[in-house]
């Protein structure tokens, strides 16, 4: 398995009774999706969230996240969350708002 099981058990229970969240595998890892878009996910290195670019400035405050690379760049509107963060249920549950917030105000796929 090439992503913590353990963190996406967590996910799963901050995910909890979400409408129209499903789960998918992509690039090695575990990803959620709200509508067809991504929330957050899990890979081999920790745990990711998709805040958008509007939010990216007030989710990389949060002590404990940075820029998420996959090929050496930043990806815009993504945050990357090592695994104290993941433990935090303040900061991850921070973050997942955000994440949330801009799946929601995306149109459905």
């Amino acid at each position: 398995m090439a992503y913590d099981e353990g963190l996406a058990e967590i996910m799963r229970g901050d995910l909890d009774g979400t409408p129209g969240l499903t789960e998918r595998r992509m690039f090695g890892g575990l990803a959620f999706m709200l509508n067809g878009h991504m929330v957050c996910g899990v890979h081999a290195g920790g745990a990711m969230f998709r805040v958008g670019k509007e939010h990216e400035a007030q989710a990389r405050a949060i002590p404990g996240t940075g820029p998420m690379e996959f090929t050496g760049k930043p990806m815009g509107g993504m945050v990357s969350a090592d695994e104290e963060v993941m433990a935090d249920d303040e900061r991850r549950a921070a973050l997942m708002a955000l994440a949330i917030a801009n799946a929601e105000a995306l149109p459905p796929k």
